[in-house]
């Protein structure tokens, strides 16, 4: 497993998203987890990667000069491609000149990792700081199967194309085996970028011929591990006493529709001033990327917004808002989140988020809370029996808003039962398997293609062979234990 960060082991139950879920993958399979490990020390400072095990889990983990974290995680990670997937061309800044570094901090870590890789390891590349990665370890003699999955969304061909190394960009996403994304309206903006940007080809296969290279791309939504967040105390019930809350977990972006957010909950509250001193919106917004301009924008709107709204509707024992600027622990979110009448997760364009599958997990299926959805998450693919609302009208907003707070209780419980049937079925376990399984078969026909004229390459793929049975009757033999347990 590859990541930009790599979450200190010692604190997993404290993190959330992408390094649950590559946490809880590495839990089924063996291998280690490679990636930053978020410190910056100096330019010359040449200290070996460091690895750490605890749990049952390893990881392999290197430092970050100020330059690096400067020009290729705040730079063009964050202020180029993170912008543009989400289709906000406005805030992407093309002429500052980051790419350069971008390419090399990729070709360091390859550098790195590459003497680490044993003939029989399968790869597997996550999200949009490491696109070049596998083109950098295929430069390096690296012949395994190399998968790459996207945890942000794919904004459309014409956005991608404004990108000033969209060519670049596109031959680094040939060099995988395997391309996996959240919904399948990504994988056709990114086979839609790949046929303009570079004359990629369909083929009758489904696979997609890039320059002299085919890969797959293929739908893997996210899920999470549900037992996670279910209670043992199935009697409890969410406390009639007035307010009731209104939840909402969302880092501080500018893609999660805050402002969105606070402006519909102020005109309910105008609107429909029975609801007042009856319900209150609890906010979290934990700090991320502060030191990027547009995210400091967003937080002095927030703070203005909120302070208007209590200003204006609050009392002395009421606050309608409570904003709360800090990080959430992991496993304090299912009390949370139990003990409220309703979710509201309402971005303006995301991956997948796990927000909304985490709420409705911890829900008391007795009597469960109801998940207010944007359409523009990737989770709204699956979660089609949420309130469904476009954060981009204020009045739908408000009006999901009321459907949640008056929805009686045969339609509360109907709603609960379709949408945690999705959340069990495609949970953690089953985006791990079914993801690597893609991947070594998507292995597996590259090498197969490429050992018709080269000894080497059929060596490597009886290799590939062999790992995937072992693998096999390793997943089979957990699998087992398991359900003997």
């Amino acid at each position: 497993m590859v990541s930009n960060r790599v979450i200190d082991l010692n604190a997993a139950t404290q993190a959330g998203g992408v390094s649950v879920a590559i946490y809880d993958t590495l839990a089924r399979h063996p291998g280690f987890w490679f990636g930053w490990n978020g410190k910056i020390e100096e330019e010359n400072d040449t200290a070996a990667p460091v690895t750490t095990t605890a749990d049952g889990h390893t990881t392999v983990t290197v430092s970050l000069t100020a330059d690096d974290y400067n020009d290729y995680y705040l730079g063009y990670s964050n202020s180029v491609l993170w912008p543009v997937f989400h289709n906000r061309l406005d805030l992407a800044q093309f002429e500052a000149g980051y790419y350069a570094r971008y390419v090399a901090v990729n070709a360091k870590l390859a550098d790195v990792l590459a003497p680490l890789i044993e003939p029989d390891d399968v790869i597997w590349i996550h999200d949009y700081h490491l696109l070049p990665m596998a083109l950098e370890l295929r430069r390096r003699g690296i012949e395994n199967p190399i998968g790459y999955f996207l945890h942000i969304p794919v904004g459309s061909a014409q956005a991608l194309l404004a990108i000033p190394e969209y060519r670049e960009l596109a031959r680094s996403l040939s060099a995988y085996d395997l391309i996996g994304l959240q919904t399948p309206g990504d994988v056709r903006n990114l086979i839609d970028f790949l046929l303009q940007s570079v004359s990629g080809r369909l083929l009758p296969t489904g696979r997609i011929r890039v320059f002299d290279a085919e890969l797959d791309i293929g739908c893997f939504p996210v899920g999470i591990e549900p037992s996670e967040f279910a209670s043992p105390d199935h009697s409890a019930q969410i406390e009639s006493s007035e307010p009731s809350r209104i939840i909402g977990i969302d880092r501080l972006d500018y893609t999660k529709g805050l402002p969105q957010k606070f402006r519909a909950f102020g005109k309910l509250l105008e609107e429909y001033p029975e609801y007042r001193r009856r319900i209150v919106l609890s906010q979290f917004a934990p700090p991320t990327r502060e030191s990027v301009e547009a995210y400091a924008d967003i937080k002095s709107e927030l703070e203005s917004l909120s302070g208007s709204i209590n200003g204006r509707y609050g009392e002395l024992d009421w606050v309608p808002i409570n904003y709360i600027h800090r990080t959430m622990p992991r496993n304090e979110l299912r009390d949370i989140y139990r003990s409220s009448r309703v979710g509201w997760v309402t971005p303006l364009m995301d991956g997948m988020n796990l927000v909304a599958k985490e709420f409705v997990a911890s829900q008391n299926p007795q009597d469960p809370g109801v998940l207010i959805l944007s359409k523009f998450a990737g989770a709204a693919a699956q979660l089609t029996d949420a309130v469904l609302v476009n954060p981009y009208d204020i009045n739908d907003m408000t009006q999901g808003l009321r459907t949640a707070l008056e929805m009686p209780a045969e339609e509360r419980l109907a709603r609960h039962e379709k949408l945690s049937s999705v959340v069990h079925e495609s949970d953690s376990a089953a985006w791990s398997s079914s993801y690597y399984s893609a991947l070594v078969k998507a292995g597996e026909r590259r090498l197969g293609r490429t050992a018709q004229s080269s000894p080497r390459m059929n060596e490597a793929l009886d290799r590939l062979k062999t790992a995937i049975k072992k693998n096999s009757e390793k997943s089979s033999a957990s699998g087992r234990r398991a359900a003997h347990a």
